[in-house]
């Protein structure tokens, strides 16, 4: 008997980024269900401790890739939302082993999803770039993360303040994050001083999502406006005043 095969809906190269997402996800879960197995045929304390710390280290991963995830490429993405989560995995994953404080503040703002996956790809790669080069001496450690939209033009800027002889040492990485930002019609612009390195991305909203951002603009006022509205005749009430 011959079945026929239905296409999935992925026609472009999102369908061997799915797969391969798919692939991760299963060898990390094989991964931790092995390490755990062993963790409890152990009996050696120390060594059961070793192992079941291997499987907080793994889910931390495992999160931190269902954070990147690729969002529906036919809707627009929440990147804000997108990314406090990313933020919230990457915390738990790493920089809370090294006492690092992360701060994450974000417009509200529609990006289409694979855009929204690369700014998730550079944020991330400038976190991991923090947390492996920066060194913060005798200060409290601290990186920001920042989401701006000023007009159709997105600000996110990653700094911190650690130090680094110079930015070609803590930020090999930046030439993949140049060209993500590049592939989003994008620059970065990156500078380091002895206070800390901070790393700035800018880049055009797309048509679509500059009809998205002026909708949630309109939504913003009429709501700003309603809240005022409220707020006078709450007054004008306490005062007696007939409207």
């Amino acid at each position: 008997m011959t079945k026929h095969i239905a296409p999935l809906p992925y026609p472009d190269g999102s369908l061997l980024l799915r797969e391969f997402n798919h692939r991760v996800n299963n060898e990390l879960t094989n991964a931790i269900c092995t390490i755990s197995a062993k963790a409890v045929r152990s009996d050696d304390a120390a060594v059961k401790a070793a192992l079941l710390d291997v499987v907080d280290l793994l889910h931390g991963c495992a999160d931190v890739h269902k954070a990147l995830r690729t969002p529906d490429p036919g809707n627009l993405t929440d990147a804000a939302r997108y990314l406090q989560r990313l933020c919230f995995s990457i915390t738990k994953y790493r920089l809370d082993r090294q006492r690092i404080r992360l701060v994450c503040s974000a417009d509200d703002l529609r990006l289409e999803g694979e855009r929204c996956w690369k700014l998730g790809l550079i944020v991330s790669e400038l976190l991991n770039n923090v947390a492996r080069h920066a060194r913060f001496d005798d200060r409290h450690p601290e990186v920001k993360v920042k989401l701006l939209l000023a007009g159709d033009v997105v600000r996110c800027a990653v700094s911190d303040n650690g130090s680094a002889p110079d930015l070609t040492v803590r930020g090999r990485g930046l030439t993949i994050v140049g060209g993500l930002a590049s592939s989003l019609g994008g620059r970065v612009h990156a500078s380091c001083a002895a206070e800390g390195a901070s790393i700035l991305l800018t880049f055009p909203l797309t048509e679509s999502e500059q009809h998205a951002a002026r909708a949630a603009h309109v939504v913003f006022k009429r709501r700003k406006v309603r809240r005022s509205r409220r707020f006078q005749v709450a007054r004008a009430e306490d005062a007696g005043i007939d409207l």
